[in-house]
């Protein structure tokens, strides 16, 4: 995998989970980052990552972190989408209402994937490529999920992924011309806090965060990112294609569900 010293990447959400991961797997390659997170001053972040305090559904602290950015760094190479908020929660009352049918969902949920999910990584993005399309490169990275092709876990789950990759396809499109791609990139089971702590999910073949991390790094060293732009890519499909493996050593299987 290159380096990517003298590329500077923006991961939202990296106060714990993929978000974290992303940032430290992009920090280890060289480059340098910024993350931001409602609580990302208890991350443990470790040093070469600025890390900047910000709630995604404020559009003025939202400017303010691009602002920061512009002003220290000077441009901006890779945004990777992490924000959100869908998995806060995921047992209520001694309750595992994440998988419960639409109709028994609470109300925040929507708010929780929508709003601090899909609503924030578009407003995000608008703000990156501002800073891309004079540059003529960047790569901006969709979190996203199989359940927007097919039933993955609840409603609102599937509504909010396929969002996500109808707007990372739509984004592709306008961003090409000038040099900037823009990607859905699919996880399989990983082992944040979380899902940890849910203690319902089988592990034998997740992956850490920070293979995430190692994924997007491996996307943002690639001079033929192009290839990929609108695609959906699964981070243990790129493994295989990249040559990187999980922190322990092994290369994850794709899910079954994550294959089309």
């Amino acid at each position: 995998m290159a380096e990517l010293n003298g590329q500077v990447a923006l991961v939202t959400g990296a106060s714990r989970g993929v978000g974290r991961g992303i940032a430290l797997g992009l920090a280890h390659a060289g480059a340098t980052v910024f993350a931001t997170g409602r609580h990302i001053a208890q991350a443990e972040l470790g040093s070469g990552i600025t890390a900047i305090s910000c709630d995604h559904t404020d559009d003025a602290a939202v400017a303010g972190v691009f602002r920061r950015i512009g002003e220290s760094a000077g441009r901006l190479d890779i945004l990777a989408n992490t924000a959100w908020g869908g998995y806060e929660r995921m047992v209520e009352d001694g309750r595992f209402t994440w998988m419960a049918p639409f109709w028994e969902q609470p109300a925040w949920r929507w708010d929780a994937m929508m709003t601090a999910g899909v609503r924030a990584a578009y407003v995000a993005s608008q703000h990156a490529a501002r800073a891309m399309v004079p540059m003529r490169r960047g790569l901006i990275v969709h979190i996203s999920s199989p359940a927007g092709k097919k039933f993955g876990g609840n409603t609102v789950y599937g509504i909010a992924k396929a969002a996500t990759d109808k707007m990372a396809a739509d984004m592709a499109h306008e961003l090409a011309p000038h040099g900037v791609t823009v990607v859905s990139l699919y996880p399989g089971l990983v082992r944040t806090e979380s899902v940890l702590a849910a203690g319902v999910f089988d592990l034998s073949n997740s992956e850490s965060p920070e293979f995430i991390g190692r994924a997007v790094a491996a996307l943002a060293s690639d001079p033929g990112v192009a290839r990929w732009n609108g695609s959906v890519v699964v981070a243990a499909a790129l493994a295989a294609e990249y040559g990187f493996t999980d922190i322990d050593g092994k290369t994850p299987r794709p899910l079954g569900w994550a294959e089309g």
